[in-house]
């Protein structure tokens, strides 16, 4: 446990995504922490370069499966997990997954990997359909698509000047790549409260990215 001042104290579990044991054990220690279960925010999630994702034409056979793997069945498997514990409660709940703007605003100069790429659309279409499936029960289900956020996985794009220089006019808001605070703060919103009508909702958190023509 950590001890965060004001904000209290924040619990630990390592979990492998890519195992379904882990992620079970996972939501029981979560569940017998907290008394049960609110909000899962999904944001596990891997560039699968060092494993062979690419372009289409030469992307491994091992870089689309692990990459999707990591990226969408594990997704899957938390939130099969979350809503599970939400129908046994009986009291609803909110579901947040990390989706990205190149599912459906691609770049492919810079960013032309498939499996990455296909991963991210087939989170948004498994978002809107338990959405679409559990919004009776009360369960909101949504994801946020941001655009390159500067973390150390955009560590190869941060170091790029030409990449650089493309971000600044196709993240106009940002004038370059975005700030982890920015998915943050959306976050919160979404899980709480406040977006109590929303569910189903792919929120790009791009700095204008989806809109923007890129350099000219």
């Amino acid at each position: 446990m950590r001890d965060l001042g004001d904000v209290g104290t924040l619990g630990f579990q390592v979990c492998d995504t890519t195992d379904t044991e882990s992620v079970f054990s996972l939501f029981q220690h979560a569940v017998a922490h907290l008394g049960g279960l609110d909000v899962l925010f999904h944001v596990a999630g891997i560039s699968g370069r060092r494993l062979g994702d690419g372009p289409l034409h030469t992307c491994t056979e091992e870089g689309w499966a692990g990459t999707l793997d990591v990226n969408l069945t594990g997704v899957f498997r938390t939130n099969q997990a979350a809503l599970r514990q939400f129908l046994t409660q009986g009291q609803g709940g909110v579901i947040l997954n990390m989706a990205s703007v190149l599912a459906f605003d691609p770049a492919p100069r810079f960013f032309d990997t498939a499996a990455y790429a296909a991963s991210k659309a087939g989170i948004i279409g498994l978002t809107r359909l338990a959405a679409a499936s559990y919004a009776s029960h009360g369960i909101r289900v949504n994801a946020l698509a941001p655009g390159v956020v500067d973390t150390p996985m955009a560590a190869r794009a941060m170091q790029n000047e030409e990449i650089h220089a493309f971000l600044v006019a196709k993240q106009p808001l940002a004038k370059g790549p975005g700030d982890p605070l920015d998915c943050a703060e959306a976050a919160v919103f979404l899980c709480s409260d406040e977006s109590r009508r929303i569910t189903g909702s792919i929120l790009a958190v791009d700095a204008g990215w989806h809109l923007s023509d890129g350099p000219i």
